[in-house]
């Protein structure tokens, strides 16, 4: 089995990065960049977080998982409240059922 290795090295195991390529004639060839300073790992943990919360949500089809990465978002949390991210999530799913069958034996009022 092909093992790529980690580029940047304080990111979790198994995320998908961005790093500077090189190109010849024998392909692509990702750089490596080793550790990130502490506030961009900060900073790529809680986008990586959320983004498995939302892997996670989409899989088991439980919405609490949605509201939570919601909640965790920089952009919704820097304009909505928990009771706006809260009735945005619960509109998001009625809205979108139809596209999201594994919510649809779930709960989706999330207030209680």
């Amino acid at each position: 089995m092909c093992r790529t290795p980690k580029l940047i090295t304080n990111l979790p195991d198994g995320v998908c990065v961005e790093v500077p390529v090189f190109t010849d004639r024998a392909g692509l060839h990702p750089v490596h960049v080793g550790a990130l300073p502490p506030q961009l790992v900060t900073l790529n943990h809680l986008s990586v977080m959320t983004e498995e919360m939302t892997v996670e949500a989409a899989l088991t089809g439980d919405p609490t998982l949605v509201y939570h990465a919601c909640c965790y978002d920089p952009m919704a949390a820097s304009v909505l409240s928990l009771a706006e991210i809260r009735q945005m999530v619960n509109e998001m799913l009625a809205q979108n059922q139809a596209y999201l069958p594994q919510f649809k034996t779930i709960k989706h009022d999330l207030n209680g």
